[in-house]
């Protein structure tokens, strides 16, 4: 059984020596644990403090590319090397990382196909009053959408198995969080949830620059993935209540025509043909997004058995060996050098 923790970093060279050094070494049920950092472009060595400090695995990005981004190559490239598990952490230091233990144990258990770990929203100092609100608001919307139980939606402490992290594709560009539950909820994965403790916080957060802008970004990424996962209803919803409503406006006009001779009320005769179009055309678009969902679902099983074929061959291949730092965007990988 092989863990492979993987740490997206954004210039966090003066952070990952303290993230790293908690990191367990050995864990009940694993093998082997290895360490992968995604260096999205950081301006202050972090790649090399990486190579320096023992890291098995280092993706580099040439520019920064984002959070969700990051987390998807990590993943990738977690499981190209192998793992049968992958833990996500911020390279901040924000979460224990004893509590990987109990992280994974579902996983091994058999219990769950992705694992979130709930921090203590409640007693942590740093939050205010209204983050804590929105919090608890942002987690509920995320369970409806999702149906799935998770308590802390935007936590990015998180374990997967190798089978769940195949199935997830991250088409944010802003945040994974939000949107791998939905999905996961979506594909029908047995999402579930654990205490977890969190340390001191080190530096501001670099994602939620401001609350309005998390909020707006957020909502964003939820509306977006439910039209892709759930078109049908997202578009039939306004298209019945659309028609419904011009209907019973018709309906009205019809009354005042044959009570009153069809004097007036010619308002309530073109508002009711406009709801009426728009309800036909919404409906027209809620079948065509259908069928489209339909080829995305085949399409996304396609490239989940690509994704099993080209590990297999890998893995059987005689002296296969990810180099210890690939460089994205570029023609060519940069190893660094272990003696940097």
């Amino acid at each position: 059984m092989k863990l492979i923790i993987q740490i997206p970093c954004f210039n966090e060279a003066e952070q990952l020596p303290k993230t790293l050094a908690d990191l367990p070494k050995h864990l009940p049920g694993v093998d082997t644990i290895e360490w992968l950092v995604v260096d999205d472009g950081s301006t202050d060595n972090t790649a090399v403090v990486a190579a320096k400090l023992g890291v098995h695995h280092v993706v580099r990005f040439p520019r920064n590319h984002g959070l969700a981004q990051s987390f998807s190559v990590g993943i990738d490239a977690a499981l190209r090397n192998g793992a049968d598990l992958i833990v996500n952490t911020d390279a901040d230091n924000q979460y224990c990382a004893a509590d990987i233990e109990r992280l994974i144990q579902p996983l091994l258990e058999g219990c769950a196909d992705i694992v979130i770990g709930a921090r203590p929203i409640e007693q942590i100092e740093q939050f205010s009053r209204g983050k804590k609100i929105l919090q608890r608001l942002g987690t509920w919307l995320v369970r409806l959408l999702s149906n799935t139980t998770v308590v802390d939606a935007t936590s990015g402490f998180r374990a997967y198995t190798r089978k769940a992290a195949m199935a997830l594709n991250v088409f944010s560009k802003y945040t994974y969080t939000l949107e791998t539950i939905i999905q996961a909820g979506q594909k029908g994965m047995a999402v579930m949830s654990v205490p977890v403790r969190v340390n001191p916080p080190t530096r501001p957060s670099r994602l939620i620059r401001s609350t309005a802008q998390y909020i707006w970004r957020s909502g964003i990424t939820m509306v977006r993935i439910f039209i892709i996962y759930r078109p049908f209803r997202f578009f039939m919803l306004p298209a019945v209540l659309s028609g419904a409503v011009g209907v019973l406006i018709g309906l009205r006009f019809l009354g005042y025509y044959l009570t009153e001779g069809g004097a007036g009320h010619v308002q309530s005769l073109i508002l009711s043909a406009i709801l009426i179009i728009v309800a036909s055309l919404l409906a027209s678009l809620a079948i065509l997004a259908d069928l489209q969902s339909v080829n995305r679902h085949l399409l996304e099983d396609i490239q989940s058995r690509l994704r099993w074929q080209e590990i297999a061959v890998q893995s059987d291949a005689v002296g296969f060996e990810t180099p210890p730092v690939r460089r994205l965007g570029g023609r060519r990988p940069s190893p660094l050098p272990r003696n940097m």
